[in-house]
Formats: structure tokens, C-alpha cells, sequence
């Protein structure tokens, strides 16, 4: 009998080897792999083809890798998302993609994934329908469950899979906070069964386990327990709770449809999955995860300004400050070799003290630590400048304490090497007047707290080319940040916008309001903090220079005023308009409000009609920069997709 041919297809290859064994390679166009609709459905046509293969003991078994150096599958395709919001086809393509999965599970050969790089979503999803999987054990191995971040949950049965294999807790856990886990990790928790060192070792691992019919095993039954009779609603009802201490379930559907679907199914794994369907239609074409897909895609946009080919090692920065040395700090985290300067050396101390505290909760492992201290260097006396690629200044808002340091600067750069200033106001051409060529002057403005705010405005002054804008986006990207290019204008972009939010609240304080109902009206409508608290974390001191720059009064004798002439500046120094304990504000009862959002709306809507104006005076390219840019920066409700886009949609 004739054996039909393989079909041709554009995102696998496929070949069998002298031993029966087959290896299935996915390769799909552009630098990442997709599960497109495409990819899906030439994987029917090949499963169909596996299946006669297995049959007739033509097949021993089928090891599924990566053709990309970056990763084994980064998911669905996204670009189609839009599309596949349609309730008349997303249903039925969900279905047939379930089915798929089943059938490759039901294989009767073996069917080895290896993985190395990113795994995520899909790409998980399709492993986890594999029989064992093999992944490679270094620090580019990222194996997780993204979704939750657009809005929706793991489609394509992979709420079941990780159920079966990891136990209903900790795979709800994955799949509901979006975390991408390492993979030691991965293994520890049964989501891979082997770990081997180098990617070279992936096709002889992967041969071994299919040769030996090795079969991944199940969660064990004390981890099922957990999703099984009453004590399953009580489990999800603990997880609604801290679902709500992160997000509002009427802006964020997402994780409560997906702990509505594991009480309903959690204690079966297939009924899990067949619950997706009918959970997953009414997420994919909300308002959140449309607008959380814009978000990505503006995200995705900003690493394409970068100059490519720019490589950075060293890093110099000036002022030992909360900024300057959380800069410095950040960047020996990402692997940069970091000079900090300042005055002296106990002025230095505090912020290696700080460095060591971001290494230790951000590094697992006690020579990562020792290796990240290593990198970051006192330097009181500049010996620095000369050797970095990238020479930050990050000293206080003063003209002319600014133009004084980089008068003393020029000379001793060497040539190519970035000059930066994290002014968060004042525009570049005023510091770069006494400089012999103010073209290499550009800003690197950080947002506070360094480590977890992602936005670094790359701030072009009229004397800068092309080229010093794309290097400087380039290092924010190298170090691990979203650079947005903004045109030198007081405040530039961010500051710009938030100043007449926090200031018309604390206007509001002032008049007698309760900062603690401000502040909840903010967080009713979807912002990350609210303005009072937001204040006192960016520093009083800060906010009242910034207003100053911009031109906005800070009435003498004010409440503000006297708390800054007092030196309490918020959390830095433990008070501000509040308390603060352990980096926390310590609030008292928040009055009752009739409609909170509401409130929340007026309260940001004055920072909406600055980010229009921003736009209209050209200090963003377009509408999608600022709002990216602002919700970076402030954490502006993504699931509205900007303050344009909010307002677009009637929702300030």
C-alpha cells in the first residue's frame, strides 16, 4: 500500500530518521513562533498523517523543537486576536483547536517536546499535550502562562492540563498572576519532567525519553485534594480574595471568569477544558482585553526604536541620590558595570545599602547577588567618566547645579559615549547652553520607583540628531526599560500630564477633602495609587519643583508648603501627607462616597486634557506614544488603553 505524502507546509518541517523517530520543527515567519491559524491548521494536517504513520508501525514516536534561536513558542498569534473576537468564530476555531490537542495526546507513539527560550501560552499549552517534555536549564528558559496580561485566560485546554499536571493551587496560581517561571522551577513543579544544561543536549534527551516511552506523571494526590468536594469553594473563594487586593473584577474580568470556571471543573481536568469555550468567548472581545491589546502592541512598537548593533558595558552616574542611585543600582542588576558618584562616600553608602536590598529580592541565588554587588563600584572622585559608555547625571533639579557638572564633563568622554541627564522638567537645551557640542546631551528621564515603574522617556532637545535619540533608546532597552521619545518641553510628557492631577487633588486637600477618599476614587477608577499617596511617593520636594518649572504656584503658607519647609517630603523621609511605615502610607478610614469612580473621573480628567494638548504640541510623535508613554509612567488604568483611548471610548 502507498503511504500518502507529508504535506507541505510554512511553519513545520518534518523528517523521519533511520530509527522511526520524528522530528517535527516549528519555524514559523518572523523572529518568534506563533500558533497563527495557519500554523493550527497545517498541524491538523500533520497529526492526521502521524496518526496513519503510528498505525502501520511506521512512526516510533514524534520530538517536537524549536527551529527559532529564540524560543521554543511564544503563544498565539496576537495579530489575529482582533479577529478571532468574533462570537461566530472564535467558539468553533476554540473546538477544533481542543480538538487537535486531544489527538496528539491520544497518539500512540510517544511525543517528546523540547523546549528552550520562551514557552508561553499556546506554545505551553501544545507541550503540555506532549507525553513528556525536555527543557533546557539556563536563565533564557521562561515557561508560563501570560494571558491574564490580555485580558483572558489559557484557551486552548491548558487550565486543565496544568491542573493535572501541576495540582489546582499552584497552577491557578500561574495562570492568574502571569508569571513566567524558570526552568527549575518549571520542574520543580511537574510542568516539566527533565532539565538538561545546553540546547545542543535537547535532540539526545528528547530521542532517549521517546525510545524509553517515558510518560509524564500526574499531580500527586495530595495536590488534587485540593480541588475536590467543599473544599474546592473554599480554596476559590481564597483566591477571589487576593484577586481583589490586585484588581477590581468590573476592570479586570479575566482571573474572576477563570476561578468561576476552576469552581465549577476544578476537580476535572477534561470538564475544565470543555468549560474554556463558553468562559473564554465573552473575555477575548471585552473592552479590557481589546484595549490590553493595544497596550501590548504599543509595547511591542517602542523596542523597534532602538539603534540595533549598540552595545553598552559600562555605565557612570552622577548623584548618589534616591533617583541616581536607584539608576545605578538597576542598571548593575540588568549586568552593566556601574560607577556612582557623589560627594563622598557617605553619601554613596546609602544607595549601595539600597542596591544590596533590589539584588537580594530580585536574585535567587548567592553568587548572582555577590556577582551584581561586584558590578557596582563608589566613585567619589569620577575615575569613572572616561571608561563608561553612558554617562548619567541624576543630581537635584537646579539649572545650575546641572549645567556646572557637565561644564566639568565634556572633556574626559570618550567618543561615542551617551551624555544624559535625569531632569524631570527642565528642558535639555537650557543645561546644554555652555557645552562646546550640545548635540550630545540628550535625557534619560527615570520614573521612581526605578525597579518597578518600565518607562524611561528618551528626551530629544533641538540640537540632537537622529542618531544620539536612537543610542539612547537603545540603552533603555538594554537595561531592560520601554523608551518613549518625547521632544524637550517642560515636563516633557509624563510630568507634564500628572502635575495638574496631583496638584488639583492636593487643591483639594487643602480645601478640607479627605486625601484617603481622593485617593480611593483614583484606585475606583483604575489607577494604581491615588494622587495624595502618589505624591508623596514621587517626593513633595519633587512635586513642588516640577509644579515650580511648569509654572504652577504652590501657594506660600499652604499645607503643601509647610511640608516641604519642614523636610517632610513623603515616604522618603516617613511623612508626607501621610505616614509612612515600612515603605507603606498608613491611611485612616475613607468617608463614604455615592459613586467613587465617578469622582475618580473628575479627578483624572484634568490629566487627560494635558495629555490631548501634549499631543497637539508635537511632544509625542502620535495619540498611541502617549498613551503607552502614560500609562507607563504613571499607571494610567491599561485596561482603558490610555487616557486618549479612555476618553475616545466616553469613559472620562
Amino acid at each position: 500500500m502507498i503511504q500518502p505524502q507529508m504535506p507541505e507546509t510554512k511553519n513545520w518541517r518534518f523528517h523521519r530518521d533511520v530509527e522511526q523517530l520524528g522530528w517535527l520543527t516549528i519555524d514559523t515567519p518572523g523572529p518568534v513562533n506563533t500558533l497563527s491559524r495557519e500554523a493550527i491548521a497545517e498541524l491538523e494536517l500533520l497529526v492526521e498523517r502521524f496518526e496513519q504513520l503510528a498505525r502501520s508501525n511506521e512512526l516510533a514516536g514524534i520530538i517536537l523543537l524549536s527551529g527559532k534561536d529564540s524560543g521554543f513558542i511564544a503563544g498565539a498569534d496576537i495579530s489575529e486576536f482582533d479577529a478571532m473576537s468574533d462570537f461566530s468564530v472564535l467558539p468553533d476555531a476554540l473546538r477544533r483547536t481542543h480538538a487537535l490537542l486531544a489527538r496528539i495526546e491520544q497518539l500512540t507513539i510517544p511525543v517528546v517536546a523540547g523546549i528552550h527560550g520562551f514557552c508561553l501560552g499556546g506554545g505551553l499549552e501544545l507541550a503540555l499535550a506532549c507525553h513528556y517534555r525536555v527543557a533546557v536549564n539556563d536563565d533564557k528558559t521562561r515557561i508560563g502562562f501570560p494571558e491574564v496580561g490580555l485580558g483572558i485566560f489559557p484557551g486552548f485546554g491548558g487550565t486543565g492540563r496544568s491542573i493535572r499536571q501541576v495540582g489546582p493551587v499552584d497552577a491557578m496560581q500561574i495562570m492568574l498572576t502571569g508569571k513566567m517561571l524558570r526552568a527549575g522551577a518549571a520542574r520543580g513543579l511537574n510542568l516539566v519532567d527533565k532539565l538538561v544544561r545546553h540546547r545542543d543536549m535537547l535532540r539526545w534527551e528528547a530521542r532517549k525519553a521517546v525510545l524509553q516511552k517515558r510518560r509524564s506523571s500526574e499531580a500527586p494526590f495530595h495536590k488534587r485534594a485540593m480541588a475536590m468536594g467543599p473544599l474546592r469553594g473554599y480554596v476559590a473563594n481564597k483566591m477571589r480574595e487576593q484577586a481583589r487586593k490586585k484588581a477590581r473584577q468590573e476592570h479586570y474580568p479575566a482571573p474572576f471568569a477563570l476561578i468561576d470556571l476552576f469552581e465549577r471543573h476544578g476537580d476535572d481536568w477534561q470538564a475544565m477544558i470543555a468549560g474554556e469555550v463558553d468562559a473564554f468567548v465573552p473575555l477575548m472581545g471585552s473592552s479590557a482585553a481589546t484595549n490590553l491589546r493595544r497596550v501590548f502592541f504599543a509595547s511591542e512598537g517602542l523596542k523597534k526604536q532602538g539603534t540595533k548593533g549598540v552595545r553598552f558595558a559600562r555605565v557612570h552616574v552622577i548623584g548618589a541620590g534616591v533617583m541616581g542611585g536607584d539608576i545605578a543600582a538597576w542598571c548593575a542588576l540588568r549586568g552593566m558595570s556601574v560607577t556612582l558618584q557623589d560627594l563622598d562616600m557617605e553619601r554613596i553608602k546609602p544607595a549601595l545599602d539600597r542596591a544590596k536590598k533590589l539584588f537580594r529580592k530580585r536574585l535567587k541565588k548567592k553568587h548572582e547577588v555577590d556577582a551584581a554587588v561586584m558590578r557596582l563600584e563608589a566613585d567619589a572622585t569620577g575615575k569613572g567618566v572616561g571608561r563608561a559608555d553612558v554617562i548619567i547625571e541624576a543630581v537635584v533639579e537646579k539649572l545650575e547645579v546641572k549645567q556646572a557638572i557637565f561644564g566639568g564633563l565634556e572633556d574626559q568622554l570618550k567618543p561615542g559615549a551617551i551624555l544624559a541627564t535625569n531632569t524631570s522638567s527642565i528642558e535639555l537645551e537650557r543645561i546644554a547652553e555652555k557645552l562646546k557640542q550640545p548635540e550630545r546631551l540628550i535625557g534619560l528621564h527615570f520614573f521612581n520607583p526605578v525597579a518597578q515603574l518600565p518607562l524611561v522617556e528618551v528626551i530629544r532637545s533641538s540640537f540632537n540628531t537622529d542618531a544620539e535619540i536612537g543610542k539612547g533608546a537603545a540603552f533603555a532597552l538594554a537595561i531592560g526599560k520601554s523608551p518613549v521619545v518625547v521632544k524637550s518641553a517642560p515636563g516633557f510628557l509624563v510630568n507634564r500630564v500628572l502635575m495638574p492631577y496631583m496638584l488639583g487633588a492636593v487643591e483639594r486637600v487643602e480645601r478640607g477633602e479627605s486625601p484617603e477618599l481622593l485617593d480611593a476614587a483614583a484606585v475606583a477608577f483604575g489607577m494604581p495609587m491615588g494622587p495624595i499617596e502618589l505624591m508623596d511617593t514621587v517626593g513633595l520636594d519633587v512635586g513642588k519643583s516640577v509644579a515650580t518649572e511648569l509654572g504652577h504656584a504652590v501657594p506660600e503658607g499652604s499645607r503643601f508648603d509647610r511640608l516641604v519647609k519642614d523636610g517632610k517630603l513623603g515616604r522618603k523621609t516617613g511623612e508626607g501627607f501621610y505616614k509612612w511605615v515600612d515603605g507603606k502610607a498608613q491611611k485612616g478610614e475613607t468617608p463614604a462616597h455615592a459613586d467613587l469612580a465617578g469622582l475618580g473621573r473628575e479627578l483624572v480628567k484634568p490629566l487627560v486634557d494635558m495629555t490631548e494638548v501634549v499631543v497637539a504640541e508635537g511632544v509625542v510623535a502620535n495619540e498611541q506614544l502617549a498613551d503607552i508613554g502614560v500609562i507607563m509612567g504613571t499607571g494610567f488604568a491599561p485596561f482603558l488603553g490610555g487616557p486618549l483611548k479612555a476618553r475616545q471610548d466616553g469613559r472620562v
